[in-house]
Parts: C-alpha cells; sequence; structure tokens
C-alpha cells in the first residue's frame, strides 16, 4: 500500500466561466492589470450561483480567481521559454508563470467592478487576462496588507515590461469612429498592442512589416510594425468585424 501523499488525485469541480473581451489567447496580456480597459464577467454556475456564497464579497476591491488553462496542451515540461528572457533562456517552469504546468492552474488577480444577483450570480470584472471560456474553480478576495510586499523580489521580471508607441492608420480610426464603444475599444487596442504581442522571437526582427491580427471583443484588429529609427511602432491599419460574425 502506499501511503505517499503524492499518490492521491483531486477533482476539480469549475465554480463558472470567463466572458471576455479576449475571444482568442493570442494578444492577451502576459499578466493580469496591464489592460485595465479589458472588461469580464464571471458568471457562476449551479449550484455555485447562491447569491448566500458571495455575500460579503462586495466589500472587496480585488479578487484572485484560480482557474484552469484549458487550452494548453495536457502535457508540462520541466523548462520553459518566458518571454520576458527574450523567448531564448531557459527556466525551470516552477519558477515561471508558464501555461505549460502540470495542472494546468492558473492564478489572476482582478478588479471587482459590481455583482449582479438578479439571475443566479455575475461579477463583472476589470483588467482581466483570462480569454473567453476559461473554467474558473476558485475564487478569494485580495488582501493587501497580507499580500502585497514592495520589497520582494521579482526574480527576471523585476519591473513591468516596457511599453510599445502605438499608433492608428486614418482608415482604422475611421473604422473606430462608427462604433459606440469607439472610447473603450480603443483604450483597450492601445493597452494590448503596447504590451507589444509579437512573440518573443519575431520581436527583434528588424525591417520586418508583417501583418499580424489579434481579436478583440467582435473586431479583428490588424497590425503592423513600423520601424523609426531604432524603435518600432505597432500601426493599426485595419478594425474589422469578425469573418464569421
Amino acid at each position: 500500500m502506499d501511503d505517499a501523499p503524492n499518490s492521491e488525485h483531486f477533482t476539480l469541480t469549475p465554480i463558472g466561466h470567463v466572458v471576455s473581451d479576449y475571444p482568442d489567447k493570442f494578444g492577451i496580456p502576459r499578466q493580469p492589470g496591464l489592460a485595465p480597459a479589458a472588461n469580464a464577467q464571471l458568471v457562476l454556475t449551479a449550484p455555485f450561483n447562491d447569491p448566500l456564497a458571495v455575500r460579503g464579497l462586495e466589500d472587496f476591491s480585488h479578487l484572485w480567481l484560480s482557474f484552469i488553462f484549458h487550452q494548453s496542451p495536457e502535457r508540462w515540461s520541466p523548462l520553459v521559454r518566458p518571454p520576458r528572457l527574450g523567448g531564448n533562456k531557459k527556466v525551470g517552469v516552477f519558477a515561471s508563470r508558464s501555461t505549460h504546468r502540470p495542472n494546468r492552474l492558473g492564478l489572476s488577480l482582478v478588479r471587482l467592478i459590481a455583482i449582479d444577483t438578479q439571475h443566479g450570480v455575475t461579477l463583472l470584472l476589470q483588467g482581466c487576462d483570462l480569454v473567453s471560456g476559461t473554467p474558473v474553480v476558485d475564487i478569494k478576495p485580495y488582501l493587501p496588507w497580507a499580500e502585497s510586499h514592495p520589497n520582494a523580489q521579482a526574480g527576471f521580471a523585476p519591473a513591468a515590461p516596457s511599453l510599445m508607441d502605438v499608433t492608428f492608420h486614418p482608415t482604422a480610426l475611421d473604422m473606430l469612429a462608427h462604433r459606440q464603444d469607439s472610447a473603450t475599444l480603443r483604450a483597450l487596442i492601445e493597452q494590448v498592442l503596447r504590451q507589444d504581442p509579437r512573440p518573443a522571437y519575431k520581436q527583434k526582427e528588424q525591417g520586418s512589416e508583417r501583418l499580424y491580427g489579434v481579436r478583440l471583443r467582435d473586431v479583428d484588429v490588424k497590425f503592423c510594425p513600423r520601424q523609426n529609427g531604432e524603435a518600432t511602432t505597432l500601426e493599426v491599419m485595419a478594425i474589422e468585424p469578425y469573418a464569421n460574425s
């Protein structure tokens, strides 16, 4: 009989799922809070959508969400290549926030805007970094006095990533002007692209003006890198409805 603790198996039951401004993985900021214009909803499912389960949660401004990287392969690697290291240097998976984890568990800190209990329970969130459909397995309130350590060491990511300059082609601005959510959508596009969603190895290419696409809300955003001397700017070329919408 094997009594070793690691021989045990546990079953996780999602308590709800996320509906967010990110229909695809590509383009999602690599950490929460980097795109505060990103809105999301956490829709709780029965039996966890009882309003009693969230009583008192409205008194907290931020929440920890434990979730499943459901679009990541069901395999893990002991070594990964963090984008912050240019996608070249390897570190241990437990020294990273890679999605390729043994149990595909993730943790995200989001801002709680409101709680809707008219039909079950829906949490309105801001600054979310989760793709739509993400299964959430737990919620915990954030306690700044216990969980914010200003003198903590942050390894290979000691500060927020540097931001890119983002510009809009006149054609893209014209497309944006015809939308009712033009102001918030523009803010979301800028905040996402300033993180430079291109693969790390592509960011080092000089002179390439390849067209990229990222889906945000219900649009395809086409953008292209522009070289200005040694600096690179990302220019939004077009903002179009989904081809299948």
